[in-house]
């Protein structure tokens, strides 16, 4: 088995957008309205969008391949564009999106390690992110690797206010 994590470029726009669009749709169609999904999928996973995130020095967007095939990604936010004011000394973990045929075999607590080892050469003293309340297994996956719940706020799918916990993990 051969996990390979590979940084992002412009260059990868288009594999970007489509890992984007089928990880979240598999992930939460089931528990969303078809039009909501889509309102969500066109604003958030557009070439325009990705374009400006993967563009933004204090985003970046890491690739992981199992067997050299793309199995899911990771999009760390610092500074300013973090999704929430958590301040400098924080590195928000905004996706790990990982496809459902990879899910299960370790790859994101790679992706976790990776943001981890992110936040750690930027000199940061927590790492974050947000995930929704109905998303029982990611918030176990979190839990077993020591984030607890700090907050919560407020995540629109097209026209339904839907609520994220905030975890947070103190680095040592």
């Amino acid at each position: 088995m051969t996990v390979e994590i590979k940084k992002c470029g412009p260059e990868d726009l288009h594999k970007l957008q489509e890992i984007s669009m089928e990880t979240f749709n598999d992930t939460f169609k089931e528990q969303n309205s078809p039009e909501n999904m889509k309102a969500y999928l066109e604003k958030a996973f557009n070439a325009r969008q990705l374009e400006k995130e993967l563009s933004d020095p204090s985003s970046e967007f890491y690739f992981v391949y199992l067997n050299e095939q793309l199995a899911g990604y990771l999009k760390v936010n610092a500074n300013e564009s973090q999704s929430e004011p958590m301040g400098e000394h924080s590195l928000e973990i905004e996706r790990i999106y990982m496809r459902r045929s990879f899910q299960g075999k370790g790859l994101g607590r790679h992706l976790l390690n990776k943001a981890m080892d992110i936040a750690s050469g930027q000199n940061k003293k927590t790492i974050w992110l947000g995930v929704w309340e109905k998303n029982e297994n990611a918030i176990a996956f979190y839990k077993k690797m020591g984030f607890v719940q700090t907050g919560a706020h407020s995540f629109y799918m097209g026209d339904e206010e839907q609520i994220d916990f905030i975890m947070t993990k103190t680095l040592i």
